[in-house]
């Protein structure tokens, strides 16, 4: 099993990098777990007070959960993957079943943050786009996906996701073997990516190191 960390501010194409992977490889051979899924619950809060957690810090995951899960399905075992909902801030009595794959790709901001995940990804990549441009497609999802006004977006990416970002997300580029500038338009650094995955999964592991 091939586990890639993919990193990188919100808005800055990761699912994009992630959608166009998956679509370069058959059907059921990559498996997606992402970092969103794994947010602590949160319904014990008043209702009016969870709009007020800061999700861009590394303390609002679970990460002995969502590592627990990637050891499992590195040993073959089946997971039930927790879901999350943004328009009430709890996580949901659904689950969803992840099977082991030949690639497992963790998906969020925070990924490279933590030690211990961070320790167990064979790639780790950090997509990286402007900050300008991040701002325009968080925007447009939080208040298509999210309920959120354009003015409430705003005041959270000054108040809490551009402070986070600094702080936490861009810091841990340090760790990534690969950047992807521009997001997901960048095709020649996702191909690269993709060729490199299929490069693992088919040849012998004397042949798996990224050239320096």
């Amino acid at each position: 099993m091939l586990v890639i960390g993919i990193a990188g501010g919100t808005g800055s194409g990761k699912t994009t990098v992630v959608n166009k992977i998956i679509n370069s490889f058959p059907a059921g051979e990559v498996a997606v777990m992402p970092q969103d899924s794994y947010y602590k619950d949160s319904s014990h809060i008043p209702p009016e007070e969870r709009s007020k957690i800061n999700f861009d810090e590394p303390d609002a995951i679970e990460w002995t959960l969502l590592v627990e899960h990637l050891k499992e399905l590195k040993t073959g075992k089946t997971i039930q993957m927790p879901t999350y909902s943004y328009l009430t801030c709890t996580r949901q009595p659904e689950t969803v079943e992840v099977c082991p794959t030949d690639v497992v790709i963790v998906e969020g901001i925070l990924v490279l943050t933590d030690p211990v995940l961070r320790n167990m990804l064979d790639i780790k990549v950090f997509v990286d786009a402007d900050a300008d441009d991040r701002l325009i497609r968080v925007i447009a999802r939080d208040c298509i996906e999210r309920g959120r006004t354009p003015q409430m977006v705003i005041d959270r990416y000054q108040d809490i996701l551009k402070p986070m970002h600094c702080q936490y997300i861009e810091p841990s580029k340090r760790y990534a073997d690969l950047i992807v500038p521009q997001g997901g338009s960048n095709t020649v650094a996702i191909n690269l990516l993709t060729d490199y995955i299929e490069s693992r999964l088919r040849r012998p592991a004397v042949h798996s190191q990224i050239p320096g």
